[in-house]
């Protein structure tokens, strides 16, 4: 009985498993930049704008971490029919960190000054995909209070994709850091979109899936 059990909720567990583990990377990145800012860091040319104006960046690295931890329990499919309850509260939550996620991104985007590496094409990268998480959250929050459940769980499910992202940009530039070196701005944007492309081609493989 129990190795039945282990094996009808295992593979229900895969892919929250693994989102969480797609979320440690900028988790932890996150963690260590909220460090450096209560620490009192000294101040360079990469965490200048952070210290300047640190609100914007807590917001986003507060909001995207909860985001993305909470999230993945979404996933969950076992998990949340037990307890629809949770789902409905967590959801609601959801909406909130990504909402706070996105739009501290594109403040951010629109007014910290860019550091080195970061061009026209990046920024236009995060405002288009920033505003399309956004209004992916909108759309989903109106589906649900209309009672359309496709099309509520098809916009939180890219909504989701997008706000993950930073995990698989890890691993779309680091081939190129230890096969050619450092990123140059060109590459470095095109690397980082793909992050979003490959995580949104996923989302939008599972929906129709399903």
């Amino acid at each position: 009985m129990i190795e039945n059990s282990v094996r009808n909720t295992a593979p229900g567990w895969l892919g929250p498993t693994g989102l969480i583990m797609l979320s440690v990377i900028p988790v932890v990145a996150g963690a260590l930049r909220l460090g450096e800012l209560a620490g009192g860091a000294a101040v360079t040319p990469a965490n200048a704008r952070f210290l300047a104006v640190p609100l914007p960046v807590v917001a986003h690295i507060i909001g995207a971490t909860l985001y993305g931890i909470v999230g993945a329990f979404q996933f969950a499919k076992g998990f949340r029919r037990r307890r629809p309850g949770w789902h409905r509260t967590a959801g609601r939550v959801l909406v909130v960190c990504g909402l706070v996620t996105a739009l501290s991104g594109l403040w951010m985007t629109v007014f910290y000054p860019r550091p080195a590496g970061d061009g026209d094409l990046l920024a236009a990268f995060r405002l288009v995909f920033g505003t399309a998480m956004a209004v992916s959250l909108v759309l989903g929050f109106v589906a649900i209070r209309r009672r359309d459940f496709r099309r509520h769980r098809a916009w939180m499910i890219r909504a989701y994709a997008i706000g993950v992202a930073a995990g698989t940009q890890a691993f779309t530039q680091l081939p190129w850091i230890l096969l050619v070196g450092p990123l140059d701005e060109t590459p470095r944007a095109l690397l980082v979109g793909a992050g979003w492309i490959i995580n949104l081609t996923v989302a939008e493989w599972i929906i129709r899936r399903r």
